[in-house]
This record gives C-alpha cells, structure tokens and sequence, in this order.
C-alpha cells in the first residue's frame, strides 16, 4: 500500500530528473521514499500524508527562527503586495547590505566595507573566484578535499554535500583544463597548504575555505588553520575567500569568523559569501568584502556580475526581518539546544554500543560512526556509514526528520522548545539501537 509520498515521487520521476531538483533530496544513501513537505512551522515540518516531524533540517540552515515565522512571513507577503521584482534598485537592497557588512565585525576589525546581492550561494562563490582571479591577475584557485562550494564548473572536485552522498569524484561536463584551474589539497594540513604555493604561488589568485566544513560532515578548523590560510595566501599575494554561506549568521551574529574572533583567533578575509540564513529562506546569496576587491565588479570595475533577480524585494525582506530578529539572545537558545541534542546523541550511541564520535562547529553538529572525530575528507569518509540509514529511518518512525545523508550537518532553530526536545531524545535510543543492529552489506 502507497502513501501519498510515494504516489507524488512516481509523478516526480516521471517528469524530474530523479525525481528531484537537488540530488541529496532523493535519499539515495538512505534509501526509501522522499519525504514530500507541505507545510512547516516553527520547529516542526509535515509531509503529504500529513504526518508532522520534529525537523533537525531546517531548511539546511536557514530556518534559524523557526518555519514560517510570523514577523518574516509578514515582511514577504507586505513585499509581494508591492511587486515581486523590479529589475531596478531598491531601498531594501541599501538597508541589507549595510546590516551585513555592520554585523560582521570584531573590534575594530570589520572587513566588509561592500556588498553584492546574488540569488544562490553557488552564484556567491562564482562570483567571489572570479572578482579572485581578476583582483591579482592569477587562474589557479586553491580549495580542499570535501568543502562544498556550489555547482559551479572546477568546484565539484572532491566536493562534499551530494558528491559526497554520491560518492563521486567530481562531475561530468566539466572540462579538463577548467578543473585542472582548481588544485586541491587536505583539509587542515598545514604542510599541504605550504607546499602548493611553494610549487604554485605565483599563479594562485586564492584560497577557497568553508569557514568550518560541514558537507562532508561538521569538520571543523583545527586552532589557527583558518588564520595560518590567511596568512600563507596574503604572504605569496593570493586572496582568501571565506565560505559562510551555510555557517554566516547560523552560528553566531557574525558567523562563524566572528564565532573564532571572539575566542582569540583574529585573521582578515578578504571576501567572504554568504547564503542560507541571509535570505531568511528565501533564494538569496551575497559576497562582501574590503572596497579595493570588490570595486572591481562591474559597473566600478573589469570583472562583471549581472542577475535579473539579484536583491529579489520579497528576498531582502525575508533577510533584513530573519537578521533583525536574530538577536543574541536567539544564538545562546539555539547553541544550548544544540548541545542538549548533542550530549543526548552521544549517550545515546554509547549505550548502544555504537562506534561514534559527535563533533560539533558552534551550533552545527552530526554524528561520525568512527572513534574519533574526522579531521579531513579522508577521515570522514573512514567511517560505518552503513549505519546511518537505519538511525534516519528509525527517528523518522518516530517522528523526527533528519538530514538524508551521514555527510549533513544538524541544525536547531530558535522555535525547538521542551516539547521537541524531548521528542528528540526520546526517539534517539530507539534510532541508536538499530544502528547498532545495522550490518554492513
């Protein structure tokens, strides 16, 4: 017997690749049937058949506040009344930019000076190499094994996020001599990073970082990686693009740059992207940094960017009224129910017996079925990952929606009160336990 999940995603087959229009959406290393939503509010979600799921996906990021919040779903639906694009500036355009740029400092370190509104985080890092290559004259960009940095032809080598799920190398339809623009190297190996610019300085317009990865699973910095990258790209005349578009403004009120500067690890991008949480859910993307770089997009300068649909009024809306709301205190609810969740998976799997370790990057986090914590791609790929789609089935059974991959982060919002907490730790033994049972094979 079908549930209307099942007779939706026979339909969608029949006319999406797939069936879906995001690989990772599909459950391909879950297996089953995707769960197709209807709606969602606050911390919850509900699919087709109108069963409702604790949700830890959050819209992969974006739902900090919550689904449907009402102050956000206020401001876009006042937006629509007004028109839902122009093709001309807008107001609103003026007042984001500058409410990013004013949130992301430290001290007297505040790197962002300009502002580029796109649509999608793949647009924001495109945009960010090509503004690379065109401020130093350089081709070669540096980015490491498992940091996803969008579709974009010469990113998707040793990419994490769906290549990672699909376990492919990269992608077909790039060209060889574009991927050979991209030379990558470990995550967190500082004598990896020394030795491509001892062999390449000269011709590296920059390095790419997800300023903590969590594509290929929450992988965090090792203490002073992401400042020893500025400092090796600055020394040899590359820039260092910082990836925040999952983690800007999820994991502190200055993302994740801010989350390290306030704890004594300063160190000066010079472009960072931004996505998900900035957009309040809606498709909206940016890049930003120090006026010198980014006067150089078009119409100041050589290196042109252009999109009908960049600063979206119903976008800005949603990102200026998700930015205002995201108030500290917001963070501090988030982060200590992040580490409940956290502390409950871990004693969860060990009672159970299961190899396990929980890492965590401020408030993101998601379990590894090895001993310790992976440090690079290679690591996180060393796990019992054939353990992970029984635990996704079982807390689905019981009411709570996870990522649909062992390489995704887990996300809390502001809207999970007592009552999704406890429905969380309640289903976590029973999910722990059948991945204990879980065989590989």
């Amino acid at each position: 017997m079908t549930d209307r999940n099942d007779d939706l995603f026979s339909a969608a087959r029949s006319v999406i690749p797939g069936g879906v229009n995001s690989p990772v959406r599909a459950y391909g290393s879950v297996g089953g049937t995707p769960r197709f939503l209807a709606s969602a509010t606050g911390a919850t979600v509900t699919d087709a058949e109108g069963i409702e799921y604790v949700d830890l996906v959050a819209s992969w990021g974006p739902a900090l506040l919550g689904h449907a919040h009402p102050e956000i779903v206020a401001a876009v639906q006042d937006a629509a009344a007004r028109g839902l694009s122009f093709g001309a500036p807008t107001e609103g355009e003026v007042e984001l930019a500058a409410l990013i740029a004013d949130r992301v400092r430290f001290g007297e370190m505040r790197p962002i000076e300009r502002v580029r509104l796109v649509s999608t985080g793949t647009e924001a890092t495109m945009t960010a190499i090509r503004l690379a290559r065109g401020a130093t004259g350089r081709d070669l960009l540096v980015k490491f094994a498992g940091h996803y940095h969008g579709h974009s032809d010469g990113l998707l080598a040793a990419a994490g996020s769906g290549v990672a799920t699909l376990a492919l190398p990269g992608s077909a339809g790039v060209p060889a001599p574009i991927a050979a623009q991209t030379l990558v190297i470990d995550y967190n190996d500082r004598d990896a990073l020394e030795a491509v610019f001892a062999e390449h300085g000269p011709r590296i317009a920059a390095v790419i970082v997800e300023a903590s990865a969590a594509n290929m699973g929450v992988v965090a910095p090792l203490p002073g990686f992401n400042r020893f990258i500025a400092e090796t790209a600055h020394a040899h005349g590359a820039l260092m693009i910082i990836d925040e578009v999952l983690t800007g403004f999820r994991v502190h009120p200055a993302g994740f740059w801010g989350l390290q500067a306030a704890a004594g690890e300063e160190y000066m991008p010079d472009i960072f992207t931004f996505g998900k949480v900035v957009g309040g859910g809606m498709p909206l993307a940016a890049l930003g940094g120090r006026a010198e770089v980014m006067d150089l997009l078009a119409p100041l300068g050589p290196v042109y960017q252009a999109g009908t649909l960049s600063g979206n009024p119903l976008s800005v809306a949603a990102g200026l009224a998700t930015l205002r709301l995201a108030t500290p205190e917001v963070y501090s609810k988030v982060d200590a129910s992040a580490a409940r969740v956290a502390s409950s998976l871990t004693a969860a799997l060990a009672d159970a017996g299961v190899t396990h370790a929980v890492a965590n990057a401020g408030s993101l986090f998601n379990p590894s079925f090895r001993a310790t914590a992976p440090r690079d791609y290679t690591e996180a790929q060393a796990q019992d990952t054939f353990r992970y789609a029984p635990f996704f089935h079982a807390m689905r059974e019981q009411g709570v929606a996870l990522p649909p991959s062992v390489f995704e982060a887990w996300f809390l919002t502001a809207a999970h009160g007592e009552d999704e907490l406890q429905r969380i730790e309640a289903a976590l033994p029973i999910a722990a336990a059948a991945a204990a049972r879980a065989q590989e094979g």
